[in-house]
């Protein structure tokens, strides 16, 4: 009876590294931005809990469907042989299926246009994991997928998507996803091509991978100043848009050695520090700058 409460604790520590629950930093904070914005400060604290329920439901769902669907080949590349061992396919399902409710669940209580777009929003979030079988594109559609956060926030608390605030930062945050898995895929690139799996450094080389991303985190880049030009976030979201910048440079920096543990920084450090730097941006512009 002893060893029960850490068994309890193990096997949840195994279901959230299950679903890379860490990496929920990369698009919750741009959500809380949208959110915030949307507001001109703080919600009601039941908005604010049920999007908190909705994107952590919807990125569990989406990460124990991918974990499903690629359960086989992650067994057979040497990555990411362990995730099979984490939990087993019934506890994957489970948790998806959970999630999934959850997710709708969230999204009927928090307004119509909500509701509406839940549909879409499960065929985004679902539907990447599909992708690699037949688009060298598949980072494209992960991209959507978190894009979709900070348009579902702007709609959960306006219940509206007619400003273009919504649509800037959904576009820097899809262009951001998009140069990082370019990023982080090349350490699949090999395995994806003896596999038959799709990928753009598989199909066109990581040279041509690595490229491609700094097109795209400069474009993420410009995006971001834009959404702080319409939503009127001034000199404390500017400052941390420099910030922002030396970040994805030295991200593509690291992303041109042949150190994996540089580029597994590059992947999750840098990328935490970019997200949390804009939502600590937007906090300070919201509740101090403003108000000074």
């Amino acid at each position: 009876m002893a060893d029960h409460p850490r068994s309890l604790f193990q096997k949840i520590a195994s279901a959230l590294e299950f679903v890379r629950f860490s990496h929920t930093i990369f698009a919750l904070p741009f959500a809380l931005v949208s959110m915030l914005v949307a507001a001109g400060g703080l919600p009601s604290l039941s908005v604010v809990g049920l999007i908190l329920l909705c994107m952590v439901s919807a990125r569990t769902a989406a990460m124990a469907f991918n974990r499903l669907a690629d359960w086989e080949w992650d067994k057979l590349n040497p990555r990411t042989e362990n995730r099979s061992r984490l939990v087993t396919p019934a506890t994957a399902k489970a948790m998806l299926i959970g999630s999934l409710i959850l997710f709708a669940l969230g999204s009927w209580l928090l307004n119509p246009l909500c509701a509406a777009l839940c549909p879409l929003a499960m065929l985004l979030i679902l539907g990447y994991s599909v992708t690699k079988r037949f688009t060298a594109y598949c980072h494209l559609f992960l991209g959507f997928a978190l894009g979709a956060a900070p348009m579902g926030a702007w709609a959960a608390v306006t219940g509206t998507l007619a400003a273009p605030a919504p649509w800037l930062l959904m576009l820097g945050v899809l262009a951001w996803v998009f140069g990082f898995d370019l990023i982080y895929s090349t350490l699949d690139a090999e395995f994806d091509r003896k596999a038959g799996l799709h990928s753009f450094p598989s199909r066109y080389g990581i040279p041509a991978a690595l490229r491609l991303a700094s097109v795209l985190h400069a474009l993420a880049w410009g995006c971001f100043i834009l959404f702080g030009l319409a939503a009127r976030l001034g000199l404390p979201w500017n400052l941390a848009m420099v910030g922002v910048a030396v970040a994805l440079v030295l991200e593509q920096k690291w992303s041109r050695s042949n150190d994996i543990g540089r580029i597994n920084a590059a992947f999750f450090q840098i990328n935490a520090v970019v997200s949390s730097l804009l939502l600590v941006a937007a906090l300070i512009s919201l509740f101090l700058w403003k108000h000074s």
